[in-house]
């Protein structure tokens, strides 16, 4: 089912996920409402909390991007990232093995906000499927900064929050702007 996605200023985007400890049917449910989601929306990435839940799944597809080169790596050796996609990740844990590298971002939750953000340009995941089996890879490029970007929302981070504060200073008028209104969105609810 597609859902709506939060805007920034709704509480939930500031919420750490629960660790999912079980595989459950509604989980199933969500991972599957995300997907729809996500390609309605026409996003690369797409995080529990961004549908108005606080709890630690995500899903991200980068097929289709051809301006932005990704790469995934298993057991050392190079994949076909197209073969792993849409990616379900469920509990991830993310660590650096980059170099720090800027590139540009947005979100769904931000409509029409973009800046370029400071990542690693690579990063080592460990994360359950959706089929509840223990997934290990090393992604680069674009795969690298959406799982980053995607993981910081099941921890409460923006991408605000990773933003110069030249940049944030002034995209203030519009980010607030834009938490008004989902405030007023919310009182009306």
């Amino acid at each position: 089912m597609i859902r709506q996605v939060v805007q920034y200023g709704h509480p939930v985007l500031r919420k750490k996920g629960e660790r999912v400890e079980t595989i459950t049917p509604a989980v199933r449910a969500l991972i599957q409402d995300l997907l729809e989601t996500m390609d309605a929306a026409r996003g690369i990435g797409l995080a529990a909390q961004q549908i108005g839940e606080a709890v630690q799944v995500t899903v991200v597809d980068v097929r289709g991007v051809e301006n932005r080169l990704s790469s995934l790596e298993l057991n050392g050796k190079p994949a076909r990232v197209e073969d792993f996609m849409p990616l379900v990740l469920i509990n991830p844990e993310v660590k650096p093995s980059g170099e720090p590298a800027v590139g540009p971002e947005g979100c769904l939750s931000f409509p029409e906000i973009f800046a370029d953000i400071t990542r690693p340009d690579a990063v080592d995941v460990v994360a359950l499927n959706e089929k509840d089996k223990r997934i290990e890879f090393r992604c680069g490029g674009l795969l690298a900064r959406a799982i980053q970007h995607e993981v910081d929302h099941l921890n409460g981070i923006l991408f605000i929050d990773r933003m110069d504060a030249c940049v944030k200073a002034e995209l203030k008028p519009q980010l607030a702007d834009l938490r008004a209104r989902t405030k007023d969105v919310l009182k009306t609810a």
